[in-house]
């Protein structure tokens, strides 16, 4: 009966229970279960007597970032940035530092100097040195009316006035500074005008001369460069009849100087002083008359330029290569005995001046005038101006213009 009972049960089918392990738990999971419970179970918030509100957890919010977040992420990013440059930086100048350093020499700059100047000794002006080795070289100009405008007055360095026959006054220009290419009308020699000459150790141009003056050029040694003698070193102007159409040049005369042996001139020039125009001025109009009124000369004072413009019978003076009014720095009168010598060939009497000694001489410059005194000891020697307690009497740098006269009473200024 057993085995049928064992034989039933093994032909029926045995239906086993269906075990759910969605929930199963291991015991490590189950422990800590049990103990979240009891947590739970001691904290006031499981108290039946109190409500509480199911907690909800919301989902956090990322785009679009709000100010703050944009604020804050803008500090980190210029944060990193400043780092990345300060590494960046380290990082080049570690590398630069291995390098070494060469150092580019830098070509030396050679200081620019100004051109080297001295006073003139003709006319205390800024020159070169080299124009002082030049000899100065006189030129005899005409002062007739068929002369003017004359050529070449306007660059002299000193010109001397003086009455030559019948009234007419004559001029020797000194040159050295400048050196225009157009000098003239020339004309002749006298013997007053040799010693003023001789006094600067100038070659003098000239066409021909009275026959004193021919006899005293070789007598008193002067340096000669008579038009007769050279012709071809002058030139004669078509626009100007004879014998008021003798023009030369300074570098004519120069050439024919250096083939004479006359590179030089032994001159020392006159002491200077600078312009000092006067705050009130005594002497701004001045008449010198040696003459009539063709011959009169008049100046007016510029203070601007501390110059004296000249006029000569009664018109502005003109240069003819400057086209401009002639107005020396310098203007002086020379007082010198004179008097009628032995007629000339146009039945003039000849003037003859007493230039070795010493004598009244009216200075004019800054819009004043000193009265002082010319001394010349004899032919060869220079021409000076003193004052009358007997010191040098300085002069203003540029040109200074001397005319002669026979008497104070020529002279009349205001």
């Amino acid at each position: 009966m057993q085995n049928d009972i064992r034989a039933n049960r093994s032909a029926t089918k045995i239906r086993q229970p269906k075990i759910d392990i969605s929930n199963f738990q291991t015991p490590e999971e189950i422990a800590s279960h049990d103990a979240l419970n009891q947590t739970e179970q001691s904290s006031p918030t499981n108290n039946p007597l109190i409500y509480t509100h199911p907690i909800q957890k919301t989902k956090k919010k990322y785009w679009p970032p709000t100010k703050k977040q944009l604020l804050v992420s803008g500090l980190i990013a210029v944060f990193i940035i400043a780092l990345g440059l300060v590494a960046w930086s380290l990082t080049r100048t570690s590398h630069h530092s291995t390098k070494p350093v060469i150092a580019l020499k830098q070509p030396t700059k050679k200081p620019v100097l100004a051109p080297k100047t001295v006073p003139s000794t003709l006319t205390g002006l800024a020159v070169a040195p080299s124009v002082n080795q030049r000899p100065i070289t006189a030129v005899m100009i005409e002062n007739t009316p068929y002369a003017r405008p004359q050529a070449g007055l306007s660059q002299a360095g000193v010109i001397f006035e003086a009455l030559t026959e019948g009234g007419i006054t004559r001029f020797m220009a000194l040159y050295q500074n400048q050196l225009p290419s157009n000098v003239g009308p020339i004309r002749s020699a006298r013997p007053y005008f040799l010693d003023w000459d001789l006094g600067f150790d100038a070659p003098l141009a000239h066409v021909g001369g009275s026959p004193l003056a021919l006899a005293e050029i070789p007598e008193l040694g002067v340096k000669n460069l008579d038009y007769l003698d050279y012709p071809n070193y002058y030139h004669r102007i078509s626009s100007r009849p004879a014998p008021h159409n003798v023009y030369t040049s300074l570098s004519d005369l120069m050439n024919l100087e250096a083939k004479l042996g006359w590179t030089s001139s032994n001159y020392s020039g006159w002491p200077r002083k600078p312009d000092a125009p006067a705050a009130n001025p005594n002497a701004t109009t001045i008449n010198f008359n040696p003459s009539y009124s063709t011959y009169n000369v008049s100046y007016s004072y510029n203070k601007k330029t501390d110059s004296y413009e000249r006029s000569e019978g009664g018109a502005p003076q003109i240069g003819a290569n400057t086209h401009q009014q002639i107005d020396p720095k310098v203007v002086i009168g020379m007082i010198v005995p004179w008097s009628q010598g032995p007629l000339d060939t146009s039945d003039a009497y000849y003037s003859v001046y007493q230039t070795i000694g010493q004598g009244q001489a009216y200075v004019f410059q800054d819009g004043t005038v000193t009265i002082g005194q010319w001394n010349k000891a004899s032919a060869q020697a220079p021409l000076t101006f003193t004052t009358d307690n007997n010191q040098p009497l300085k002069l203003n740098a540029g040109q200074t213009w001397i005319t002669v006269l026979a008497s104070k009473n020529q002279i009349n200024y205001q």
